[in-house]
């Protein structure tokens, strides 16, 4: 009985504290080692993990610590364009099956592309990669021209009629006014109107449409401007309803008087009232209804009791935006508006401190080798050569704070300058492709480009409504968007708003403001035609001439 006490013991201790003799250990698991991504080339050219401007079949290799298993490529190495499209491609092997090339089939032109590589790869071995690797990859623009070749001459008349349908063809049906772009429905913008207005004195003249559709036009527009818009002393609002004539709040804010939007508004209406200069009775009530427009605008009115404009005011918010149209900008054409008006005018004064800031708008720097007389460092926006100048012809113009055909000129080179230097490094940039301004960007975005804000997007209208001034190098660039990007840029109403090369992305877009300072400016260095039409009113040769400016056109 105690031995059987003694081996029950035994037993529960044996147990407790896993002294069984001739237990045997649990088998050891072998874990295939793992391995690394060495190294990288595309095209023989190691360039980090993107590369653009790659040709459309371009060769990939990838580099391992380890031979690859051949069997676990095509299920760990991913390779899709940027709307998620897989690519076939090839693979062969290099360096004892540790290098992987990929050639893919025919890649499209000016397309975005990954390639994932995930831990699934596997080496003969039977070890697993370490780490994912991502490849990106952008390709090249296809250099093949897009339309056939025709004169330059053939190209500027074709650019301008294309440009025109914007304004005529997609003009609101009832007012007859611009839409702010090509998806805005009802809403109307009033300065892009204006720039409409000289688009279609243009059309007329070149024949687009017959005096009489033109006539028939500026009729609609005028009459529902005077009978059926929303103004503030007489100043028009930035958006309308093109149907009814109210105002669309272009911000909280700003949701009545607009007057740097009316100037342009003016601006067109004095140009086409100085072409519809026929005696008969429908062109001289014409006249008629566009001075009624024009003396209604109390310009003076929006100083505020100061020595300067102020860009907004509302029924609501009365002036809290507290906006002054300060120079040097797109706002040029405000102040000769308001020194023209018979009814309202403002003094040089309200020039000098208001615009001119007693000179402070000047700059004096030299940029990319030229001198730039006003304004911000490197110019800023080119819409800022463009606005005011659709109708004021800057050749031969000045006053005291500067030459304007020099302000002008040294602005569209510098952008140019800085384009081709192409300091951020964008693909695409050059002599061929440049023209930085404020247009549509990636991602539903909108900015005013510049060479101190420049997010790789070039917008066909900075070049070519800059022909007046860099005609050479407008002309290049105007060629390349036809001829090499026509495939992706041009569309029913011309050139779309924007493209990035760098970001292979283009607008599907039209916007007023763009379209016609494109068609205006091809007329004014083609003919003169609207700048010899604004220049020749009464008014603004007066107006001009108080501010202290000097031209052989005035």
């Amino acid at each position: 009985m105690g031995n059987l006490k003694v081996c029950i013991a035994i037993f529960v201790l044996s147990v407790l504290f896993g002294c069984k003799k001739n237990n045997p250990p649990p088998p050891v698991q072998i874990v295939p080692a793992s391995f690394s991504f060495n190294a990288l080339k595309v095209n023989g050219v190691y360039n980090g993990y993107t590369y653009k401007g790659v040709n459309t079949v371009p060769v990939i290799k990838l580099s391992f610590s380890a031979a690859i298993s051949h069997a676990s490529v095509n299920s760990s190495i991913a390779f899709k364009s940027n709307v998620g499209a897989a690519v076939i491609y090839a693979t062969s092997y290099q360096n004892n099956d540790s290098t992987v090339v990929i050639t893919p089939n025919t890649l499209l032109p000016i397309t975005q592309y990954t390639i994932n590589v995930s831990t699934g790869l596997q080496s003969s071995g039977g070890g697993n990669l370490q780490s994912p690797v991502t490849v990106q990859l952008s390709t090249a623009i296809d250099t093949t021209n897009k339309f056939p070749v025709i004169t330059d001459d053939q190209l500027l008349n074709l650019v301008q009629q294309q440009t025109f349908k914007y304004f005529y063809d997609f003009g609101h049906p009832i007012s007859g006014l611009a839409r702010e772009r090509n998806t805005s429905g009802d809403i109307v913008t009033t300065g892009g109107s204006g720039f409409g207005i000289m688009a279609l004195v243009t059309g007329v003249s070149r024949q687009f449409i017959t005096r009489a559709q033109g006539l028939a036009r500026m009729q609609l527009i005028v009459g529902f401007l005077k009978n059926n818009a929303q103004t503030f002393h007489g100043a028009f609002p930035h958006w309308m309803n093109g149907a009814t004539g109210a105002v669309v709040p272009f911000g909280t804010q700003d949701d009545g008087a607009d007057l740097v939007e009316t100037s342009y508004l003016m601006e067109g209406l004095l140009t086409a009232r100085q072409y519809f200069n026929a005696a008969g009775a429908a062109e001289t009530q014409l006249r008629a209804d566009i001075n009624t427009l024009w003396n209604n605008v109390q310009w003076s009115w929006f100083q505020n009791g100061q020595n300067t404009l102020f860009w907004h005011w509302s029924p609501d918010y009365a002036w809290s935006s507290n906006m002054q149209v300060n120079g040097w900008d797109e706002a040029l054409m405000t102040y000769v508006m308001s020194a023209s008006s018979t009814t309202y005018p403002i003094t040089k004064a309200v020039y000098d401190n208001g615009w001119a800031g007693n000179g402070s708008m000047k700059n004096g720097n030299s940029y990319y080798g030229v001198v730039l007389p006003l304004g911000p460092a490197e110019g800023g926006p080119l819409f800022f050569a463009h606005y005011s100048f659709l109708g004021i012809n800057p050749n031969s113009l000045s006053d005291a704070y500067a030459s304007y055909d020099v302000q002008n000129k040294a602005h569209a080179t510098i952008n140019y300058n800085y384009c081709v230097s192409n300091p951020n490094g964008y693909y695409g940039y050059g002599a061929n492709c440049w023209g930085l301004t404020a247009s549509d960007i990636q991602n539903n975005g909108y900015t005013a480009s510049s060479p101190t804000n420049d997010v790789g997007v070039i917008a066909p209208t900075a070049a070519i409504a800059s022909l007046p001034y860099t005609p050479t190098q407008s002309m290049q660039a105007l060629r390349f968007f036809y001829y090499k990007l026509g495939d992706k840029m041009w569309g029913p109403y011309g050139f779309y708003d924007s493209f990035s090369l760098d970001g292979t992305w283009f607008a599907t877009s039209d916007l007023a403001i763009d379209e016609g300072p494109i068609i205006d400016m091809i007329e004014n260095y083609r003919s003169g035609l609207l700048w010899n039409l604004f220049m020749s009113c009464p008014e603004v040769k007066t107006g001009m001439k108080n501010l202290g400016f000097q031209s052989p056109n005035l």
